[in-house]
């Protein structure tokens, strides 16, 4: 049996989201069940402890779902000695199509392919990390595929994976109903789900 398959049915067994990717839900799953304890009175995945900052004001744009993962990330990077702030998460659509016009129609360089409506950013599942060296941001640096790893270890997609535009600040939490999904096809279900009002990760 592969290691994906034993977590995927220890999460069935739990009753989360079967992914195969062990991440903090199924982590906080285990938790209540092996220590049959909560933390300050909430579920374990709900009680990870505030990072900076800088870092809350951007993950509070992110949806429930996303927001204990993202602390996660960044308390997992600074117990492997390296500082990581989260600095970009929702975008509106108007925002997405701003950034989509810098090198086309506005000036500076291009920094996406997608318009809005196309980045998972439109929708509160993805953000972006930054490498601190004190209060120096690091725009490039080896310490940004060491926190991928970390980030895939909380059951995240990381954009340093990508065959197309690799985006190593990039990560985004997929939801379980896009798991055989292609990008696109995951992207348009998202607009109908935002159109509609229906939850992301129902």
């Amino acid at each position: 049996m592969r290691i994906e398959e034993m977590i995927k049915a220890i999460q069935k067994e739990l009753g989360v989201d079967v992914d195969g990717k062990a991440g903090t839900e199924t982590w906080g799953a285990i938790y209540e069940r092996l220590v049959d304890k909560q933390i300050d009175g909430q579920k374990p995945s709900a009680a990870i402890a505030p990072v900076d900052s800088r870092s809350e004001k951007t993950i509070a744009g992110l949806l429930p779902e996303v927001r204990p993962i993202a602390r996660a990330l960044v308390q997992k990077a600074a117990a492997s000695g390296i500082t990581i702030k989260i600095i970009s998460g929702l975008r509106t659509y108007a925002e997405q199509d701003g950034l989509y016009a810098q090198g086309r129609t506005a000036p500076g360089n291009i920094v996406t392919n997608a318009r809005g409506g196309f980045s998972n950013h439109n929708f509160g599942i993805a953000f972006d990390i930054g490498v601190f060296e004190g209060n120096k941001y690091l725009p490039d640096s080896p310490k940004y595929k060491a926190v991928g790893v970390l980030g895939v270890e909380l059951g995240l997609e990381w954009g340093g994976n990508w065959k197309t535009i690799v985006d190593q600040p990039h990560y985004q939490l997929r939801p379980a109903w896009a798991g055989t999904l292609t990008e696109k096809q995951m992207l348009s279900e998202l607009r109908t789900r935002h159109n509609n009002g229906t939850p992301i990760y129902a």
